[in-house]
């Protein structure tokens, strides 16, 4: 294999892949925020957070997860919460995007590789414009999240008074839209998230509004920036974004509704019901907030809401789980093959075969890891199955809904979710191909033998 060798003045960071940038990058940060957080002014109680707790905190914020193992209001300070938010906006938005449009405004060069790091940070089609990409998604995060930031805090400020409401509205509206799924609503009762504003139409819309833009993708945005509503000159990727989005919410707003219609939701008046099925739909899909009692759900609607925290948002987004674009060109894949097509079609284009092929490799990879956790979690400490499992979809697909066993767990348990939350943000293939080498192409490949599939 031909060696690489650094030339004069030439940094040996260099070297490391884009992929291994990014897993150090967001490595750092969860470690820089971790000791942040073991400072004794991060506490509530004036005393020094455990390096588990502060870990287990700092890699939920930077991964826009939203599992705690404590209640955010009850164990954190101001000083901490503070780091919370600013863990959940970096981790949201990527330190790659910040650090480049910081390089726009401070006029700095922008080079080939900086280029190359946010085309891959931000799942950008091609490398051309990235520079442009970065300085509308820190422009439009601003106006998006300070946009929700004030409507949330007309609710806010006549309940908790001036300061406390704005700060609230601020900090729901970053966590929204980062889909980080923290709240500060722990005076209300522990680990009590949106309950109490399971009726209210202002901060259920805000709310699921800043989820979802947050959640269809930087590329997405930019799409419709350019084209504004018209949906034919959209690219393939925005036209089955928007698509299944909104499949995904509404069909999962049904399906919600009929599961519990006669459990959590018997007793709620009709518009409590429509927004409790909306809210439970989207936050599902990566966010992590509840209105409803996520332990007291029936089984259907804990399968409904692990198979939407598994499919979690659009590629290039605030959100995880294996992306809506996976689930389709996996469909369209069997749709193909049932109907004896040549190729993959949707839209009157054609699909690349290497996008079937990495589409099939993170499902896999994902269930393996998420199945694998559950099964060592469960072999650690007695746990149903569907809690277990509930836990880790949640972590992996950087959701943060739980049926309340998480700080419960065991210190090695707690160590598998962290994993599972940082593979989950970097994306399951990425952190399996930041151990790897480079592609090579081999001179001579071996004789081709069939086997029967199915």
């Amino acid at each position: 294999m031909k060696r690489q060798f650094l030339q004069p003045g030439q940094h040996r960071a260099y070297l490391l892949s884009q992929t291994q940038y990014i897993a150090y990058g967001f490595f750092i940060l969860i470690m820089a925020g971790t000791l942040l957080l073991m400072l004794p002014i991060s506490s509530r109680s004036g005393e020094s957070a455990s390096f588990l707790d502060a870990l287990f905190t700092s890699t939920s914020a930077s991964c826009v997860t939203g599992l705690v193992i404590a209640d955010t209001w009850s164990k954190w300070s101001l000083f901490g919460q503070i780091v919370i938010t600013c863990l959940i906006q970096i981790g949201g938005l990527g330190f790659v995007t910040i650090g480049v449009f910081f390089s726009i405004v401070l006029r700095r060069k922008i080079g080939l590789r900086q280029r190359g790091l946010m085309q891959e940070s931000s799942s950008a089609l091609q490398i051309g414009g990235v520079v442009r990409l970065a300085k509308k998604i820190v422009i439009g995060t601003a106006f998006f999240e300070g946009t929700g930031a004030l409507l949330l805090a007309i609710r806010f400020v006549p309940e908790y008074g001036f300061f406390r409401g704005v700060y609230y509205g601020i900090f729901h509206a970053i966590s929204a839209f980062c889909n980080g799924g923290f709240d500060l609503m722990g005076h209300q009762g522990p680990y009590n998230s949106l309950v109490a504003y399971y009726d209210d139409w202002l901060v259920n819309l805000v709310i699921m509004s800043l989820i979802v833009i947050g959640g269809i993708g930087f590329i997405v945005w930019d799409d419709i920036s350019r084209n504004k509503l018209n949906f034919r000159r959209y690219l393939l990727q925005t036209k089955i974004v928007l698509l299944t989005t909104a499949a995904l919410i509404f069909g999962g707003a049904l399906f919600f509704y009929i599961f519990e219609r006669n459990n959590l939701m018997a007793d709620m008046s009709v518009s409590g019901k429509i927004l409790s099925s909306l809210f439970s739909s989207v936050t599902a899909r990566t966010a992590g907030f509840n209105t409803i009692d996520t332990g007291a759900l029936t089984d259907g609607s804990k399968l409904l809401t692990i198979i939407l925290m598994f499919i979690g948002g659009s590629p290039g987004s605030t959100a995880g789980g294996i992306k809506t674009t996976t689930v389709v060109v996996l469909l369209l894949y069997v749709r193909a093959n049932l109907g004896r097509m040549y190729s993959v079609n949707v839209f009157d284009r054609r699909l690349e075969e290497d996008s079937v092929k990495r589409a099939g490799a993170i499902v896999t990879i994902n269930l393996c890891l998420t199945l694998g956790v559950t099964l060592l979690i469960m072999a650690l400490q007695p746990l149903s199955m569907s809690d277990a499992l509930f836990e880790a979809f949640s972590a992996i697909g950087t959701v943060g809904m739980t049926t309340g066993i998480t700080r419960d767990l065991t210190a090695v348990s707690r160590l598998l979710i962290i994993l599972l939350m940082y593979c989950g943000r970097l994306g399951s293939m990425s952190f399996a191909l930041a151990f790897t080498q480079q592609k090579r192409v081999v001179p001579v490949q071996n004789p081709v033998e069939k086997i029967n599939v199915g």
